[in-house]
């Protein structure tokens, strides 16, 4: 994929990414033939489009990062690369995807995994890897994976709120966080399936072909002797006795700095376009994440999306569409009209899930062509969910009175009365009807019954392993997996860009601070009166 246009953010990315590259030497050598590359951070997908936004974060991107590994590969004087894996913030989805890009230098390079700090993570980016070395210091610890959520129910009930929670089915948890005082026995059961899934996948990445690996999460190792008795790593040593650093050599730093696409690739016209949709879906325009830490994220806009997505199917220059997926849903009407637009597309389709494409991030890529999960992609939440704080008994307590006149119906969102018997009637039949809309879509797109489609819906989630062999995705794979799909389909050279579409993303404008308690709220809900397709669980923490 050809980088971007050199400028003050692409300077500032590169500035970053000088941090985590360096150029070294081998016992042998007196020039430097091997590059260190320290991995540490989130690793977004792709880098934001808009230059104020990529200036701020100055991180690398999984796209970057993964172009890097590529350049290396095809680098001649690059001997060997040391991969240095410090502090990852990434979920479970980048980590195996930033291990499967090792995994394809590896078989054109020698590279040697450094992991000082030993985790369900660093050893998901070393799996592919031989050569693994820990220090004698290393800390250990391989507990397996959790999920924990936070209640709110009773705090809320003890200060005299509510949470009204009309949901279809019984596995949506979306809300329960605040409407319930703990977990109920259908969202305990599907995240232990989830849970349960990840370590299956995880010890098959891990541990394939290691003697001695089995029962590694039960046997609570502490230890680099014990890690290479169990064959996780190959040796004990430190990142001196593999190679040495030097002083930057500029030209050859330059090389490897440039971005892809330099040449004959840049000037290559037919190419892959790809449509980011990330964070809470909404209607109207996309939103970037300001750089004010207590305000809401980016979210993506059904407008922004739709119009990307006209924009790459009118392109003859665009021979296909990848649609990557990292959100947990939103606004059915703005997930609908995105799956419209999708399937809309004569030029073919293929979706990429990230960490999470859930509910409505489920159903905008019901209709492509082909569909990519990672084995760790939280999917499916095939359900509707509607809610708002209630906060009459917060209002009785505190002195305040609401009152009102006109029609009963038009106060259904107001948060200072909890839904009359028509408010839950008129919102259970419009549930119903989203809902069979939302099951009907994904039965046409993946081939299956209405049927079975509820069957496993009932906003159920899975891990993208369990989805893949319920028919919910095509390929278990990354980013990579979904580009070589795309030149499949598209009949493009093995060496096609892919170029990822600006949002024409924007900032939000200042926050406003309103005396109504029910502002206070206002951020645990962002959709506002809309129906909503969300597995909006941010409160779960996949340890």
């Amino acid at each position: 994929m050809p980088g971007p246009a050199r400028g003050v953010s692409t300077y500032a990315r590169d500035m970053g990414i000088l941090e985590k590259l360096r150029l070294a030497v081998d016992n042998d050598s007196t020039a430097p033939d091997w590059v260190v590359l320290d991995l540490h951070g989130s690793y977004p997908a792709y880098q934001a489009a808009d230059p104020v936004q990529s200036l701020l974060r100055r991180g690398e991107s999984l796209e970057g990062l993964t172009g890097r590994l590529e350049k290396l590969a095809g680098t001649d004087w690059v001997r060997g690369v040391l991969v240095r894996v410090g502090k990852l913030d990434a979920g479970l989805t980048t980590a195996h995807a930033i291990g499967r890009a090792v995994g394809r230098l590896a078989e054109s390079k020698r590279v040697v995994g450094y992991v000082p700090q030993v985790n369900m993570r660093t050893l998901l980016v070393t799996a592919s890897l031989t050569e693994v070395v820990a220090p004698e210091s290393a800390e250990v610890r391989l507990p397996g994976f959790a999920a924990e959520q936070v209640f709110y129910g009773a705090f809320l009930t003890k200060h005299g709120i509510t949470f009204e929670n009309l949901r279809i089915g019984e596995y949506k948890a979306a809300l329960t966080r605040f409407s319930e005082k703990g977990m109920d026995e259908h969202n305990r059961e599907q995240l232990t399936a989830y849970v349960d899934s990840a370590e299956r996948s995880w010890t098959g990445h891990v541990t394939e072909g290691k003697e001695g690996a089995d029962g590694v999460l039960e046997a609570g190792l502490t230890s680099a002797d014990q890690l290479l008795e169990r064959g996780l790593i190959s040796r004990i040593g430190y990142d001196d006795e593999i190679c040495t650093l030097v002083e930057h050599r500029w030209t050859r730093t330059v090389e490897l700095l440039l971005p892809r696409g330099l040449g004959r690739k840049a000037r290559q016209a037919e190419h892959i376009a790809v449509v980011p949709v990330t964070g809470p879906i909404v209607t109207g325009r996309s939103r970037g994440t300001p750089p004010v830490p207590f305000l809401p994220g980016a979210q993506t806009g059904s407008e922004t999306v739709v119009a990307a997505l006209r924009k790459a199917d009118r392109d003859e220059d665009v021979k296909a569409i990848l649609l990557y997926v990292d959100s947990g849903g939103g606004s059915a009407l703005a997930s609908d009209v995105i799956g419209r637009a999708v399937a809309s597309c004569t030029t073919p389709v293929v979706a990429v899930m990230g960490s999470v494409a859930a509910s409505g991030g489920y159903y905008v890529l019901t209709a492509a062509d082909h569909v990519v999960a990672d084995p760790y992609t939280l999917t499916g939440s095939i359900g509707v969910v509607v809610g708002k704080p209630v906060l009459s008994g917060f209002d009785g307590r505190h002195g305040f009175k609401p009152e009102a006149v006109g029609r009963e119906g038009a106060l259904f969102e107001s948060p200072h009365r909890p839904f009359s018997d028509d408010d839950r009637a008129w919102a259970e039949r419009m549930m119903d009807e989203v809902y069979g809309r939302f099951v009907d879509r994904v039965a046409a797109g993946r081939g299956l019954t209405t049927e079975r489609v509820d069957e496993i819906g009932r906003g159920r989630i899975w891990s993208g392993a369990d989805a893949h062999e319920l028919g919910l995705v095509d390929e278990l794979g990354d980013l990579d997996t979904g580009i070589a799909a795309a030149r499949r389909l598209g009949d493009l050279p093995e060496d096609a860009a892919a170029k990822p579409l600006s949002h024409g993303l924007q900032l939000p404008g200042a926050p406003s601070f309103g005396k109504d308690p029910a502002s206070a709220l206002a951020g645990l809900w962002p959709f506002g009166s809309e129906t909503v397709l969300t597995w909006f669980d941010r409160s779960v923490t996949i340890r």
